[in-house]
C-alpha cells in the first residue's frame, strides 16, 4: 500500500531548527507534486510549502526564507528544514505527494516551539 512516514518533529525553543523527513513508499516521480502542510489547533491546515517539476517552490508568505522543501528521489524522501522557528509556526506538519487523481498524506508529525 502506497504510504508516507513523517519524522523529525519535536520540541524546540524559538530560533531554533528542525528537519522534517518524509518517506514514500514508492518511487517519487519527477512531475509528482510535493508538499507539506501544517494544522494547528482550531485552525484551517495551511500550505507551507510545495515543489514539482518545472516550477519554483511554492511557501507560505509566513515562512518564507526561514523553510526550504526538498527532495532526494533515491531515498523517496521528501524534507522540510525549518531555521528560525517561531511560536506560530507550531503545529502537527503533513507530507503530501500529488498525482493525477491521487493524493497521499502522511500521518503527520508534531513540532512545538517554545520556551
Amino acid at each position: 500500500q502506497e504510504q508516507l512516514v513523517e519524522s523529525g518533529g519535536g520540541l524546540v525553543h524559538p530560533g531554533g531548527s528542525l528537519t522534517l523527513s518524509c518517506v514514500h513508499s514508492q518511487t517519487i516521480a519527477w512531475m509528482d507534486v510535493l508538499g507539506w502542510y501544517r494544522q494547528a489547533p482550531g485552525n484551517q491546515r495551511e500550505k507551507v510549502a510545495e515543489m514539482t517539476g518545472g516550477t519554483s517552490p511554492y511557501y507560505l508568505e509566513a515562512v518564507k526564507g526561514r523553510f526550504t522543501i526538498s527532495r532526494d528521489n533515491a531515498k523517496n524522501t521528501i524534507y522540510l528544514q525549518m531555521n528560525n522557528l517561531k511560536y506560530e509556526d507550531t503545529a502537527v506538519y503533513y507530507c503530501n505527494i500529488r498525482r493525477p487523481g491521487e493524493v497521499t498524506w502522511g500521518q503527520g508529525t508534531q513540532v512545538t516551539v517554545s520556551a
